[in-house]
């Protein structure tokens, strides 16, 4: 499979590293071209960003590299493009790849609001191209096998969960297009996101939800965000993010605490560890896969034929993730107050 790649930002560097994976396992899909509007980064020169080492710098001469996305959907015979690029061009974006005939893996979150999600999901309905976004959470090993628990009713149940995430503040984004509310949604809808979207897929869409949130940096959305998910005869569900912890030595950090009837699964510190009521706890060795790569392989997949599932289903779940965060950001705005979703 012919792949291009559009944006060489950080995520566009992850990404970059997967397809140097697939290439050097063998798997059919192959980076041809990369395009981006900046000229430094088809360069070489890396992002940084809050994980991994995707700031370095890189070797491009065996790509063919490209400024606008449609000379390259035209030039390079692509099964696919992979979209790394800011929130907001999401959706015209996908929607333009989609309609000149190639089938779109974008980065998460989907977009900026649900109308843009319906639009994509459209597009992709309208000229039969799947269309996957990457939502990394739902192919990570820890969040796999908490979602497990609560399927399988192993510990009964679930009775509350609690989701965080934060770190520094994104001050490297091209443009500071992170920071900017109009194209990212700030830290709510580009990292808090991550923990919305688990909630959808581990519990359903709430019934409604009721956040505070704060913004520190002018210009941007809600920079600090808490919320608490209402679900009638449901787990009480909170989830937390914070991108202004700048002080030295602290990173980034996510974490989860899932309670159940009978038990609990937490996640800190890159531990994941069960506690069986009445029995011992465990610490769950994990074999170190990579959810990035995952996930593009199973598109590849997907494209080729390999596994089915019901793609469109797993887009109009994204686009609940959207719904929800559009109904946060919301209720964040008048101070907490209960949203309908």
């Amino acid at each position: 499979m012919r792949v291009g790649m559009v944006g060489m930002g950080f995520i566009g560097g992850v990404h970059l590293d997967c397809y140097e994976k697939m290439a050097n396992n063998g798997k059919e899909a192959t980076l041809v071209a990369i395009c981006d509007v900046d000229e430094v980064k088809l360069g070489g020169k890396g992002t940084t960003g809050n994980l991994g080492d995707a700031a370095k710098q890189r070797d491009l001469s065996m790509y063919k590299l490209y400024n606008d996305m449609e000379e390259m959907i035209k030039n390079e015979n692509l099964d696919f493009v992979d979209l790394c690029l800011p929130t907001h061009l999401h959706a015209p974006m996908a929607v333009r790849a989609m309609e000149l005939g190639v089938n779109v893996f974008c980065e998460k979150p989907m977009a900026r609001n649900v109308e843009q999600c319906d639009e994509m999901i459209a597009a992709s309905k309208k000229y039969d191209k799947k269309l996957m976004i990457g939502h990394c959470l739902r192919y990570w090993d820890t969040y796999q096998f908490a979602k497990k628990y609560t399927e399988d009713g192993t510990f009964g149940k679930v009775t509350g969960a609690y989701f965080y995430r934060g770190g520094s503040t994104p001050k490297w984004s091209w443009q500071n297009w992170l920071l900017t509310d109009e194209c990212s949604g700030g830290c709510l809808l580009d990292q808090h996101v991550h923990d919305i979207d688990t909630v959808v897929w581990m519990f359903g869409l709430p019934q409604s939800v009721s956040a505070t949130g704060r913004n520190i940096f002018p210009g941007s959305g809600f920079d600090i965000v808490s919320a608490n998910y209402i679900y009638e005869n449901g787990p009480v569900v909170n989830a937390q993010d914070d991108w202004t912890i700048n002080g030295a030595g602290y990173g980034f950090e996510m974490l989860y605490r899932i309670n159940f009837e009978k038990g609990a699964i937490i996640f800190e510190k890159g531990k994941t560890s069960v506690y069986p009521e009445g029995g011992e706890p465990d610490v769950i060795k994990f074999d170190g896969r990579n959810a990035y790569y995952d996930e593009l392989v199973l598109f590849t997949k997907l494209l080729k034929g390999e596994v089915d599932f019901d793609h469109m289903k797993l887009l109009e779940s994204h686009r609940d993730s959207i719904r929800l965060a559009i109904a946060e950001e919301k209720s964040a705005k008048n101070n907490g107050a209960v949203t309908q979703v």
